[in-house]
């Protein structure tokens, strides 16, 4: 039974696929809000010693744990939101029945925040993981960058992958298929797509915290192929010569450690 009731249904997609005012507002506020969270990672990168110390050992505090994922947050804001526009501003031509713009609009905040919350949320792994690789040998590190590597490179190959990544390269077929009308069902449905996005990206992201010691060259690029896995044409195949890439990478980590510094050294180099 759908959330709102059964008498709603869902969206006709020759309906859902228009756009109206406030559907081009919310994107343009959404591309203001993405644009403000691409200058503040440009210019305090999480790199920086007032981020969480990532580039000294370090035992984990409330204090550097807060701030350390309010950056996180902000980074993946800056990364995530790009690729996720076009699924937000279909969600938002779907809700054309809600009770005025101010109903509208609240709900579309309720997805965007489910979508952009589970991600702020995996910053308090992220954040752990990180204090941990401050206190391991160089030895250590290299050969878990490798693993690393090789892991994300295999899951970017997997079936499971590919599923994830279809829901979120079909923005009228997610929600067609998940769809939930009003308040629950904004929230059940942000809640579906975060996850989604989560299971296709949580290897590259994996990678831009171990081998890319969250430096700004891997932050770029690893939003570029977010975005191209998602938006471009073949965004299938383009996850596929990325999951090559990363375990041919990880193979030479491997054998050659040295390699691990390297990367890492790359990426604090912004």
């Amino acid at each position: 039974m759908l959330a709102g009731g059964p008498s709603e249904s869902a969206p006709d997609p020759g309906a859902a696929s228009g756009r109206d005012h406030v559907t081009l507002l919310t994107l343009m506020l959404l591309l203001v809000i993405t644009v403000a969270a691409w200058a503040h990672v440009l210019s305090s990168p999480m790199s920086d010693d007032d981020m969480a110390g990532m580039s000294m050992a370090m035992t984990p505090t409330l204090v550097g744990g807060l701030a350390y994922v309010a950056a996180w947050a902000v980074m993946m804001a800056a990364m995530m939101l790009p690729s996720a526009l076009p699924m937000i501003g279909l969600f938002a031509a779907t809700q054309r029945n809600a009770a005025g713009p101010a109903g509208r609009a609240a709900l579309v905040a309720l997805f965007t925040s489910m979508y952009l919350g589970l991600w702020a949320v995996t910053g308090v792994p992220i954040y752990l993981v990180s204090v941990a690789l401050t206190t391991i040998t160089a030895k250590a590190l290299a050969y878990g960058v490798a693993g690393v590597l090789v892991v994300a490179g295999i899951f970017q190959l997997s079936p499971l992958k590919q599923v994830c990544l279809r829901h979120c390269r079909s923005p009228l077929g997610f929600l067609l298929g998940h769809w939930r009308a009003g308040w629950r069902g904004g929230l059940a449905m942000g809640w579906a797509h975060a996850r989604y996005c989560l299971g296709c990206c949580w290897a590259l992201m994996a990678v831009l915290v171990v081998a890319g010691a969250m430096g700004l060259p891997w932050v770029l690029l690893v939003a570029a192929v977010v975005a191209a896995e998602k938006l471009l044409p073949g965004g299938e195949w383009i996850a596929r010569v990325t999951g090559v890439a990363l375990v041919a990478l990880g193979v030479a980590v491997a054998i050659r450690p040295g390699l691990a510094i390297a990367l890492r050294a790359g990426g604090h180099s912004m």
